[in-house]
């Protein structure tokens, strides 16, 4: 509730119905239909999925997250009660299928990658922050934080600041890569687009190489013996302690996020500013790398490079810089090592079509880009070497994006700009949708610009047509349990929200190796007190500016599409109250006639009018009439208290 009383909000009425906010309530209507069909068909009573197959080895954990990622993401948007209970069930239900698989202990991974764990905490993550009441989950964050926070359990080494294998979790450091990776011949020829894991082995310096069982051997060996203390991947642990910090304030979980990721800061400035992605467990940099700051597990030079590496170290310096702010002025400076990244794989650019590249990604760039992969593009190398830089692609826009979304500085968008500009046709809304369901961020920029001003129907328009055929999917491949790929559901799932989260939130998608739900503005339900948009009502952020004290504007328009009940929103600046609201500019009309007499062919529209209203309070509620919209600008400050997951009801969990 506001600290202060809440100033009138006016509205005005619905002369004219706006597409965008037809299209988005369709789009909430949509995705209820399509989620029921989904769960329903793939999912069994308890929640799991409808999988006979086994684990075999380490991986799969992930996959079987991955199909509900954005559920509680949709709920926390303004989706049913329904959906929130939903994957509560899938969450619970999958949780035991994976226990019974041997996959989980205490409910948590038995151990493994951090670019895979991530990937399967965003399901957790979301279920926190939509519903941080529940104490079933309340629990599970502070038992699974302490994997990592308490040194007993061998995840972290506090002398030496770092955490102690690749592969950790509930079973602790695990030994090696597992048995999957004993030997490495050629046959594993899905890996062969990303070339060899380690460089510098005598006699194997290309991929035939692996054909002689003793080069596969030694590689295999090798990638054992190398898997032991930190990698640059780790950093995305640091989500798991902050979400633990966002129920309480856990001042020694702030702590650990903070002195983890200096750690990380103080290496890379021995190296020269560039991120290493490996350290021994003596605490030294390439110390089973031969000295190299490359050749980490998931590092710079297997299999992503800065995929990986940017998108984890994006993670840990967003979760410095968000605990810092609990305690004075958030310090931004852990951003610098992305910076630097950026920066050093920028200046190493050229200029070529995609399809003229033998770049290991290229098969989803390829569709993104349609026919303008024939076309020069700025391409910056993703990896590093023996042999130096290589493997050269577009440069993802996520890193870019939501380095300038967190700060809003001149510079950050600068350089986002100069990757846009690398990019051919990035202001268009092209029709596709992949697992991490991002890539549109460049037709988005440039409707916050004011450049694309039908960005929203344009985009929702796409969005209905990804969730119409993520059903057609669904209808025209009939599902074995015995023999179905584990990747199926991701690629079947139909919730899509990435649009829905810039258009109601003026958000980038959610960082999909193991990023936490932020958002520029959250909702909840005044009358129904739960979080999200009330029912008929549409919602569009379109301007985000920040200033360099911290001061800040969101432009934002609500409309309520119903012709017969009033609906009545309150609207915060962040969703973990980071933020808060010092005025709001409030847009109004003056001298209109609504709705007229009958006599009358139609109301009349006034003159458009504006004031400021100073506040001080960390929402607002806006009332909306029928057939009503009402256009503000909340004006915000750093909200100068500790950010925490935001209740919203209290009663029975679904």
């Amino acid at each position: 509730m506001s600290e202060t009383s809440d100033p009138r909000i006016p509205t005005t009425p619905l002369h004219e119905v706006p597409a965008w906010a037809v299209l988005e309530r369709r789009l909430f209507d949509a995705t209820e239909e399509a989620w029921r069909l989904f769960s329903d068909r793939y999912t069994g009573p308890d929640g799991r999925i409808l999988h006979a197959g086994g684990f075999e080895h380490r991986d799969g954990v992930d996959d079987l997250y991955e199909p509900f990622f954005n559920w509680p993401a949709f709920y926390a948007l303004g989706g049913s009660d329904e959906i929130l209970a939903a994957a509560k069930r899938h969450f619970e239900g999958v949780t035991a299928q994976l226990t019974e698989g041997g996959m989980l202990t205490g409910e948590y991974e038995n151990g493994y990658d951090w670019f895979h764990q991530g990937e399967s905490l965003l399901f957790f993550y979301g279920l926190c922050a939509a519903d941080p009441g529940d104490e079933r989950f309340a629990e599970r964050a502070r038992r699974f934080a302490a994997l990592y926070t308490d040194p007993a359990h061998g995840n972290y080494d506090p002398r030496r600041n770092l955490i102690t294998a690749p592969h950790n979790g509930a079973q602790g450091p695990l030994e090696g890569l597992g048995t999957e990776w004993l030997t490495y011949p050629a046959s594993l020829d899905y890996m062969e687009a990303y070339g060899l894991p380690l460089h510098g082995l005598p006699g194997i310096t290309r991929w035939s190489d692996l054909e002689d069982p003793a080069h596969a051997r030694l590689m295999g060996d090798e990638l054992q013996r190398r898997a032991a203390g930190d990698t640059a991947v780790n950093l995305a642990a640091t989500s798991l302690v902050t979400n633990r910090w966002l129920y309480d304030g856990d001042a020694a979980s702030a702590a650990w996020v903070a002195r983890y990721v200096d750690g990380w800061r103080e290496r890379a400035a021995a190296a020269g500013g560039l991120m290493p992605d490996n350290v021994a467990p003596d605490g030294v940099v390439g110390g089973l790398h031969d000295g190299a700051w490359y050749g980490g597990h998931y590092g710079w030079t297997w299999p992503h490079g800065l995929h990986s590496v940017g998108m984890s170290t994006l993670i840990g310096a967003l979760n410095a810089s968000f605990v810092s702010g609990a305690s004075g002025p958030r310090d931004d400076g852990a951003l610098d090592l992305v910076r630097t990244m950026l920066d050093t794989a920028l200046e190493h650019a050229i200029t070529a079509p995609v399809t003229e590249t033998p770049f290991s990604l290229r098969g989803s760039w390829l569709e993104r880009l349609g026919p303008h992969a024939a076309e020069p593009a700025t391409l910056v190398p993703y990896r590093f070497g023996a042999d130096g830089w290589f493997d050269y692609g577009p440069l993802q826009l996520d890193l870019p994006t939501w380095l300038w979304w967190w700060t809003r500085d001149d510079a950050d968008r600068k350089r986002l700009d100069r990757v846009l500009d690398g990019i051919p046709g990035s202001d268009e809304v092209r029709p596709f949708r992949d697992k991490v369901e991002a890539g549109h961020e460049g037709p988005w920029l440039a409707f916050l610009d004011g450049s694309l001003p039908d960005y929203p129907e344009r985009a929702l328009s796409m969005a209905l047509g990804q969730l119409a055929r993520r059903v057609a999917v669904m209808d025209a491949e009939p599902v074995d349990p015995e023999t179905v790929h584990l990747h199926f559901w991701q690629r079947a799932n139909p919730v899509v929200t990435e649009v829905l989260g810039q258009l109601v939130t003026g958000t980038p998608q959610t960082l999909y190796n193991g990023g936490l739900p932020f958002a520029a503005v959250a909702y909840t339900d005044a009358d129904r007190q739960r979080p999200g948009l009330p029912p008929d009502v549409a919602a569009l952020v379109s301007g985000l500016d920040r200033d360099a004290d911290g001061s800040g504007r969101v432009e934002l328009s609500l409309v309520n599409l119903s012709p017969t009940r009033a609906r009545r929103v309150r609207v915060r600046p962040s969703r973990f109250g980071e933020d808060r609201l010092t005025g709001v500019v409030v847009r109004g009309e003056d001298g209109g006639v609504w709705p007229g007499r009958s006599t009358a062919s139609a109301g009349r529209a006034g003159t458009r009018t504006a004031a400021t209203v100073p506040l001080d309070a960390p929402d607002l509620l806006v009332e909306l009439p029928p057939n009503h919209r009402a256009d503000v600008v909340l004006l915000t400050a750093p909200a100068g208290s500790a950010p925490r997951h935001h209740q919203h009801h209290e009663g029975a969990r679904p």
